[in-house]
């Protein structure tokens, strides 16, 4: 375990020497990073293949891509990120200029999950690299494959004091979790992200924290069924839903119901094929444990559609239950599975009331085609972000910030949202020598008079 300390501290000493900081070495790092990425391209598909059976499609689109696409993006900016940004100086501070610099934190911990385990591993490195900041990456252990691949990249790429990864269960964690380090970015389950805030909170170090909760899809009566029907299969299947912010239930208007149904199913088959399980490319869910979990949900409600499970290969079709009530045990946690609880309602009102009772969801989405629907939605609902007419698309912009609100998480990253997480904003006011101004002093004649009237 003392080799956790011994490797923060070298982090600490090599972060001293300042060369993190320099520009071109952070952009020299990030383009080394990319390369490399492309590179081994290959062994990352079949690293998420052997973890989770996902697809080339699905390992390229919602991991290497992704990656690749946010690593772009921050060389294409990082200069004019790291200028210092000259701001407003009000007239009580006339002759002085106000600046607000851009400093890393120093020793990064980035604790990622196994659901997409390249990418919410290596986009917060992005964002942690490009603020000059040195890090240590835990990866999952429930994805052992993607994380040797990972680890051996790193540590071809990077010196361990300034990038390290860690291998590891939950004693790794643990462990690392009992030293300081100036900032810690997890993303995770909501109970493991209690453990790191009050793990966090003993050294008073920042955290960004990305969790999840249940995100709910409303499908009102004015939607595009069609397409609505096409893109919430598309956000909940994928991955085998084991997505943070995949439609974790839907609420869908009685008026569309059967019609709204009927379609859904038809698209799933086109997308999934009749025998999902029989699908080559269908993903497995990470775990036995996970497996069974999901497994005690399928006697909730009435059975629409799929239901069916592979134990040997433990996969799970994708799955409708309608007739769900707030009751049913499917809907006291998220679900992280390909199974869609659906409860029906007739006004929006009971909706809003609904979600409100539960904890804030990381995401949300609105299918209708009504503005003023769409607007009573997003004034009435907190939510970490989302989509209106579609699911999940929001994350894949580096121009929206993407994090949670409340119990779903803390902070957010992506495109400039990852430098600035990774950057304390460091304000200085720089003062003239060519005179002074004299009634903030308290020996002035008539000073408060002079200085209410200035501050007035």
């Amino acid at each position: 375990m003392n080799h956790y300390h011994t490797l923060v501290n070298k982090q600490k000493t090599y972060f001293r020497t300042g060369i993190t900081k320099d520009v071109t070495y952070r952009i020299d790092a990030l383009q080394r990073l990319r390369d490399a990425i492309r590179k081994n391209e290959q062994s990352f598909i079949r690293a998420l293949n052997e973890d989770l059976n996902k697809s080339e499609f699905e390992a390229y689109s919602t991991e290497i891509g992704v990656v690749l696409e946010e690593i772009r993006f921050t060389l294409e900016h990082l200069r004019s990120w790291v200028k210092p940004k000259k701001v407003k100086t009000p007239i009580t501070h006339v002759g002085s200029n106000s600046f607000i610099y851009a400093e890393p934190y120093g020793v990064a911990l980035v604790i990622a999950p196994w659901n997409y385990p390249f990418q919410l591993a290596i986009a917060p490195l992005i964002g942690a690299i490009a603020a000059g900041n040195c890090t240590i990456l835990k990866p999952s252990e429930l994805t052992p494959k993607t994380s040797e691949v990972l680890g051996n990249l790193i540590e071809d790429l990077f010196p361990e004091e300034y990038v390290s990864v860690v291998q590891g269960g939950v004693e790794a964690s643990q462990a690392l979790l009992n030293e300081k380090f100036d900032y810690i970015f997890f993303t995770g389950s909501v109970p493991v992200g209690k453990i790191i805030m009050e793990a966090a909170s003993k050294h008073l170090t920042p955290v960004t924290l990305e969790l999840g909760g249940k995100s709910p899809c409303i499908v009102h009566e004015d939607a595009n069924i069609k397409l609505a029907a096409k893109r919430i299969a598309w956000g909940k299947f994928m991955n085998a839903g084991q997505t943070c912010v995949a439609p974790d239930y839907l609420y869908l208007h009685k008026k569309i119901r059967n019609e709204f149904l009927e379609q859904f199913k038809e698209i799933t088959k086109e997308l999934y094929g009749d025998k999902p399980l029989n699908n080559p490319n269908y993903t497995r869910i990470v775990s036995k444990r996970h497996f069974e979990r999901l497994q005690t949900f399928l006697n909730n409600g009435e059975l629409f559609m799929g239901g069916g499970s592979n134990e040997v290969g433990l996969t799970i079709e994708p799955t409708v239950l309608t007739n769900i009530t707030w009751e049913d045990s499917i809907m006291q946690d998220e679900i992280f599975g390909p199974i869609l609880p659906v409860i029906e309602y007739e006004d929006l009102s009971d909706v809003i009331e609904g979600i409100h009772n539960h904890p804030n969801p990381l995401a949300l989405y609105i299918f209708s085609e009504s503005e003023s629907i769409q607007r009573d939605v997003l004034n009435d609902v907190s939510f970490g972000g989302g989509c209106i007419n579609d699911t999940v698309y929001h994350i894949a912009s580096p121009y929206l910030p993407f994090g949670g609100v409340g119990s779903s998480g803390t902070g957010a990253y992506h495109g400039k949202g990852s430098f600035d997480t990774f950057s304390h904003q460091k304000s200085v006011l720089k003062q003239t020598t060519l005179f002074d101004i004299p009634f903030r002093y308290p020996n002035v004649r008539n000073g408060l008079k002079k200085l209410k009237f200035f501050l007035k």
